[in-house]
């Protein structure tokens, strides 16, 4: 019995030694266990492995592949047996990424609210980051799917402006693929293109976050490839300055003719991601830069490249909106392009850049910095129109209630329209703008919530809008790029009863989107509607796609429909 007992003790001795060592040893190594900070969306360790290698295969013959963050302790991946064994527990990557809460906008009584007021919004962020989670396997998060961003990365065969305004306008209306009861109408901007003859010159200054959380692959690495693209497409009349904040601080390169390309990736190449992320001091020092530099007839514009994780000085999002809404003053516009996984601070991003006359996108790949940086850079640096602004009115004798489809963050109280201090979205050289409104027709018996009627007024219908055909009207205002006074457009709708089917490829593959969007947000007004009917949609609509953008988007929905299964 004692040397049963003897035995059992040495066993038991051993085991605890064992642990102790393998304890160390993760500790030595830097593997210690980490909590998640995102239940909803673990990544752990085996599965970035998995994926790292199928990046690193993807992209043998490339230069960079975007990547998630590689823990030290997976280095050595083949360990003894009892070294695996040692390490059967899940290893999960803190998360801390964050997203704005989104209150979807529902249907709306016309005869109550008769118009419907917004901003346009030429941001693509949401639609690359969503492809991010997909491309990694997981669904994404419901606040990080802004449908009106979904939609507007993707470009539509919309005329070029003929009149005197540097924009056409086009609207079309047809059944509504996921409620057929409702119609849907489609409204489209396409903004001039430039005259690459006569291009005015670009003052740009990049504001560049190197603090240690931009030490990852897919973060530092790839924005220093990003640049080096862009500035293969710049002019010699152009203009380039870098600021970094944290690792690299301060004026990292003065401004310097595009020309001088050595020197300007010189500056690049030093850029050295560590230390934490005074956000807004490097937000003042761009802009000064900027000011400095200022081009009175060209293109004065700050680029901040961050994954948003701020953390010293001025770095909450109310302080840093002001700093940029006071520094717009100036006509020096912002871009924001974001980075990286896992930290990302997607809602004050967007924050910042609706405040700072700007547009914003998310880098998830070498492929999307080449459409931000090369494909589209001139729409995306060049603004033709500011302000622009939308406001429908609905013929209550057709429409009995609609609602705009995404624009969430983007709606202006009625009374906004005709306020030119109101700022509002810039529409740059040769970007398209799309909007979606589902229309619920007069006659129809859908439960729509109404506040009931008035004890002391009464709304009266016109005679002019019993005797019309029109459904709506679509009505615009823009301010020129160096003015302050805006400019009004007026166009009307005639009530249109074309079947889907007869619609047009912009028609259906926007509404493919939209109801794409509406399924990852788990929308209450999806109804039925399922990922094999966006993809039908989407493949009868796809249309020119030179770029492969189109067939992407219909591989992303068939994963998600595996993901769902």
């Amino acid at each position: 019995m004692e040397t049963n007992q003897q035995a059992f003790i040495t066993s038991r001795s051993h085991a605890l030694i064992f642990i102790v060592v393998m304890t160390a040893a993760f500790i030595l190594t830097g593997c210690a266990p980490k909590m998640a900070g995102n239940i909803n969306h673990p990544v752990t360790e085996p599965d970035v492995i998995a994926e790292k290698e199928k990046a690193e295969d993807a992209a043998a013959p490339h230069e960079l592949q975007a990547s998630p963050p590689q823990s030290k302790c997976m280095a050595n991946r083949h360990m003894s047996m009892a070294g695996a064994a040692a390490m059967d527990y899940v290893v999960i990557q803190h998360n801390t990424e964050e997203y704005d809460h989104i209150s979807e906008n529902e249907f709306k009584s016309v005869a109550e609210n008769p118009l419907s007021t917004f901003s346009i919004d030429v941001d693509t962020a949401s639609y690359s980051n969503v492809r991010r989670f997909i491309r990694y396997s997981q669904l994404p998060p419901l606040d990080s799917v802004r449908i009106e961003e979904m939609i507007n990365y993707f470009t539509y065969d919309y005329p070029q402006p003929a009149g005197p305004h540097p924009f056409s306008v086009v609207t079309e209306m047809s059944q509504c693929p996921w409620n057929r009861e409702n119609r849907l109408v489609h409204i489209g901007i396409q903004g001039k293109s430039l005259d690459y003859k006569n291009l005015k010159p670009a003052n740009l200054v990049f504001l560049v976050d190197s603090s240690g959380s931009m030490s990852d692959t897919n973060k530092l690495p790839l924005l220093k490839k990003s640049l080096g693209l862009l500035l293969n497409e710049l002019s010699a009349s152009d203009r380039i300055a870098i600021v970094a904040y944290a690792g690299s601080a301060g004026l990292i390169l003065p401004s310097t003719p595009a020309t001088q390309k050595q020197k300007i990736l010189a500056a690049i190449d030093r850029l050295q991601a560590g230390g934490s992320t005074a956000g807004g001091e490097g937000i003042e020092l761009a802009y000064k830069v900027a000011k400095q530099n200022l081009l009175a007839d060209g293109n004065n514009r700050v680029i901040l490249c961050t994954d948003g994780d701020f953390n010293v000085g001025v770095s909450s999002t109310g302080d840093l909106v002001r700093i940029i809404e006071e520094k717009r003053k100036d006509d020096i516009y912002l871009t924001i392009c974001g980075f990286g996984m896992g930290n990302y601070k997607d809602g004050r991003m967007e924050q910042i850049s609706n405040a700072g006359n700007g547009n914003y996108f998310y880098i998830d790949s070498i492929r999307e910095a080449e459409k931000v940086f090369v494909r589209e850079m001139r729409a995306n640096m060049f603004t033709i129109a500011k302000d622009v602004k939308i406001q429908i009115e609905f013929n209550p004798v057709k429409v009995r209630a609609y609602r705009l489809v995404g624009y969430e963050n983007r709606m202006l109280a009625k009374e906004d329209f005709n306020n030119d201090k109101k700022d509002a979205g810039e529409l740059g050289a040769g970007h398209t703008v799309t909007a979606l409104y589902e229309i619920v027709p007069v006659g129809s018996k859908q439960k729509i919530n109404e506040s009931g009627e008035l004890k002391y007024q009464n709304t009266v219908v016109s005679d002019s809008a019993k005797n019309s055909g029109e459904i709506m009207t679509v009505k615009l205002r823009y301010k020129p790029p160096k003015s302050d006074t805006s400019i009004l457009i007026v166009q009307p709708l005639e009530y249109q009863t074309a079947a889907l089917g007869k619609s047009s490829d912009n028609f259906r593959f926007s509404a493919a989107v939209a109801g794409f969007g509406m399924i990852l947000r788990d929308s209450q007004f999806k109804k039925d509607l399922t990922f094999k009917d966006v993809i039908a949609l989407a493949k009868k609509s796809k249309g020119k796609d030179s770029e492969g953008y189109r067939a992407e988007f219909i591989e992303l929905v068939e994963t998600c429909a595996l993901l769902k299964k």
